[in-house]
């Protein structure tokens, strides 16, 4: 399936355009500098999977309201703070090919801007009466948060093993999909139980992800992401989780000792990650994504056979077989 994403977002399309018009007026600011900042932000967003997942939850429970506007823009404001939040923490200068806020304005600035949007979320919500959609997602914001310390914590033992590394994704990456299915379907159905399946989707969907953009630092193709980043940002991914359980011990004390000591020699790095594609690393977690793939895909089979269950499943194998 080569399904481009706006041949997925057909069924939400007007949705979509319509969010776009809100979204921009939700971003704007009397401060000039903000502005002009907030500006930067929208003008070089990236492929919106979350708005779409919070459309497409909805219409998976029913028809679409002006709470399921609020939902996407409140999703879409606090994944663009962690994002801006990110950047600062991980010394990182570019973002989707585009010079990132504290690389233009510096940290102090960046790390204003990201709370900024965080407050902004609060107001919309606030100002809108959706109670519901704040719980839901100030619940993701402190998983988030937890999720990374618990990998900054990891990343100085190098100890992370299999289970740590996916409740590590699950609170990072998963969290922030599976609230945005949840928030779509809590502003279309008062049905629990389905609010709960949809969420689980999101999930399942969120680690698959999460492990397709772990992949790519072990992958040939150029994809806007340098190969080996994590290997020198001494994160331990599954890939290289996989190869470390399966090779002899002086392979392992090597490796540890490469990430510890040598993470910016980039013929070491190398050397690890030829030592992960051999050993099988890339292999186990693309059969690992592809399991989460198939969960996610049983929970959205439960729903009755519509264009957006459609768009869902194209959405769902496009997050596993993105290039970027």
């Amino acid at each position: 399936m080569n399904l481009s994403l706006d041949e997925i977002k057909k069924p939400i399309e007007k949705e979509l355009d319509e969010f776009e018009i809100r979204f921009k007026k939700s971003m704007q600011s009397k401060a000039p500098l903000l502005d002009r900042i907030t500006h930067y932000i929208v003008s070089r967003k990236g492929k919106q999977m979350r708005p779409m997942f919070v459309f497409l939850s909805a219409k998976l429970c029913g028809d679409i309201t002006e709470g399921t506007y609020v939902a996407a823009s409140l999703v879409e404001i606090l994944h663009t703070a962690t994002l801006v939040h990110d950047d600062v923490v991980d010394d990182s200068y570019k973002r989707r090919g585009f010079f990132s806020i504290n690389a233009l304005w510096k940290n102090k600035i960046a790390v204003l801007v990201g709370d900024y949007l965080l407050a902004k979320g609060l107001e919309l919500s606030i100002k809108n009466g959706q109670y519901k959609l704040l719980h839901i997602l100030s619940s993701t914001i402190l998983e988030m948060s937890e999720g990374e310390l618990l990998q900054l914590e990891k990343a100085r033992k190098l100890d992370i093993k299999e289970d740590i590394y996916f409740e590590i994704i699950r609170q990072k990456t998963a969290s922030l999909i599976s609230s945005a299915c949840a928030c779509g379907a809590t502003t279309t159905t008062q049905d629990e139980a389905l609010i709960a399946r949809v969420k689980l989707m999101g999930e399942k969907i969120g680690i698959a992800f999460q492990i397709k953009d772990d992949l790519f630092d072990y992958e040939e193709a150029e994809i806007g992401k340098p190969r080996g980043i994590d290997i020198k940002e001494r994160k331990l991914t599954l890939p290289l989780i996989y190869t470390l359980g399966k090779v002899d011990s002086e392979n392992k004390k090597k490796i540890i000792n490469i990430i510890k000591n040598e993470n910016q020699n980039m013929e070491k790095v190398r050397w690890v990650i030829d030592l992960v594609r051999t050993s099988g690393g890339m292999d186990y977690a693309a059969q690992r994504m592809n399991d989460y793939r198939d969960e996610a895909l049983r929970i959205l089979h439960e729903f009755p056979d519509t264009d957006a269950r459609t768009s869902v499943e194209q959405l769902i194998e496009f997050t596993i077989s993105r290039k970027i």
